[in-house]
């Protein structure tokens, strides 16, 4: 919702730095406090409540470690991200196994800050123990790409919740903006592991060289710039869940030490020499097929295999058109809020257009659409001729639809019947005629499918 009803905490005895940060975060629209002192932001944290505090960890008097313990006991809620220069590291990790969300290795990165706090806030909200809790933090956080009643994502997130309580590795598949890392993080919150690290790391991100000491660590001088030991993102997650986004493009030798890691539960350090053991729950995640990957000799068989123990297909958008108009609905009253505009609504012909579209960039591509239209329509109703020209231009010709080899008959029809509502006809008794049925076995068949909604 609206960004300025979230509230943010900066502490630093670094008065520069820490104005530095409130002025960052202010300007992506958050309501943020600062203070210079541990002992004055526990008095700041004791007279209101702070969806998330940003907390140097070396402090004179008290340190952040002790306000992010005692501000802990107050409010379990908050979420903490601490800011450490490389000798305090250690502490930072002790916090985050504490249960702090993450830490920001000074100087500062103020882009990875502000994605940081983004991607906290978020979790919050999936964090939420009770229902008032949950309604108070949806109301402050970035609106779910989730939403929805169809079957197909109903289905992904009954087996997100089923698997959580085991240990066994995830691999979810789906196409770039689905919601894959969300799926990730609520197999973690459903999980035992609930209360520890949920560390995330991005494979493409990355160099091979990179991505080594990323993931394992690295000892001092291991490397130039290696000024001190630092702890791999593996070490971090020790008792939770290491999320390995864009798995397929792991590089060769990286397969090779995942695979290691997986099969005998250790790590060793860039430069170091000692065997450390970790207790990691994998989720990894791809917007690839790694069977054929696997086929085209380009990831390890073995690893593929040990990865994909419990699989979960996310459907891309355009396999859940009956879900749109609970998107778009979800994200105009958030963009209303967060820009201070009049609350809208899309028309019914809009409304179609979308419902029509395949939305190759996904429930992401969708979210942003609705957030331009947010700010540039001035009339509270959306009609078509507001829409973009690549909408409008898509619905001019009648798309096509393709039924791939192995689909049951059920998941054929299914496919052709919202097809025709969303394609031909929104009119039941004209789709029902095209379709060749009666309107009775139509409606059976829109309940047995789960397009109601359609």
């Amino acid at each position: 919702m609206d960004k300025s009803k979230i509230s943010l905490l900066v502490v630093d005895d670094e008065r520069g730095l820490c104005a530095g940060v409130q002025e960052a975060l202010r300007r992506e629209g958050y309501t943020v406090d600062a203070a210079n002192a541990a002992p004055t932001a526990l008095e700041l944290i004791r007279s209101r409540l702070y969806s998330l505090v940003l907390t140097d960890v070396r402090m004179p008097g008290m340190t952040g470690m002790e306000l992010f313990r005692e501000a802990r006991q107050r409010s379990r809620d908050t979420q903490f991200i601490l800011m450490t220069a490389y000798g305090t590291v250690e502490s930072a990790v002790e916090a985050m196994k504490e249960g702090a969300y993450d830490y920001l290795v000074k100087p500062l990165d103020l882009r990875q800050l502000r994605v940081l706090v983004a991607k906290a806030l978020e979790f919050q909200s999936l964090v939420a123990e009770n229902n008032e809790l949950r309604l108070r933090l949806r109301k402050r956080s970035e609106p779910s790409l989730l939403i929805g009643g169809s079957e197909a994502i109903r289905r992904v997130l009954r087996l997100a919740e089923e698997v959580a309580d085991s240990d066994v590795t995830v691999l979810i598949e789906g196409e770039s903006g689905t919601g894959k890392e969300l799926v990730a993080r609520t197999i973690h919150l459903h999980s035992a592991r609930a209360k520890k690290p949920f560390i995330s790391v991005n494979c493409a991100a990355f160099a091979e060289p990179l991505l080594e000491a990323e993931l394992f660590g690295h000892a001092k001088g291991a490397f130039t710039g290696a000024l001190a030991d630092k702890p791999g993102r593996f070490q971090l997650a020790d008792g939770g869940t290491l999320f390995l986004d864009e798995i397929g493009d792991l590089p060769p030798k990286g397969q090779g030490d995942l695979l290691r890691v997986l099969e005998e539960g250790t790590v060793t350090p860039v430069g170091g020499t000692e065997l450390l053991r970790v207790n990691v729950r994998i989720v990894a995640a791809t917007n690839k097929r790694l069977q054929d990957a696997v086929v085209a000799g380009k990831f390890r068989e073995d690893l593929f295999y040990r990865l994909q123990i419990v699989p979960i297909g996310l459907p891309p958008l355009r396999e859940r058109a009956e879900d749109i108009p609970l998107l778009i609905d979800s994200f105009l009253e958030h963009f209303a809020a967060k820009h201070k505009r009049r609350r809208k609504q899309l028309a019914p012909e809009a409304m179609q257009l979308c419902q029509r579209f395949p939305w190759p960039g996904n429930v992401r591509q969708l979210r942003n659409v609705m957030e331009r239209l947010v700010i540039t329509c001035a009339s509270a109703t959306i009609v078509a001729e507001d829409l973009p020209d690549f909408l409008t231009a898509h619905d001019r010709t009648m798309p096509a639809f393709t039924i791939r080899p192995g689909m049951t008959l059920a998941e054929a029809e299914k496919l052709l019947i919202r097809q025709t509502l969303t394609h031909a006809t929104s009119n039941r008794e004209e789709a029902a005629r095209l379709l060749g049925i009666s309107r009775r076995s139509l409606q059976y068949k829109l309940k047995q499918y789960s397009l109601l909604e359609l």
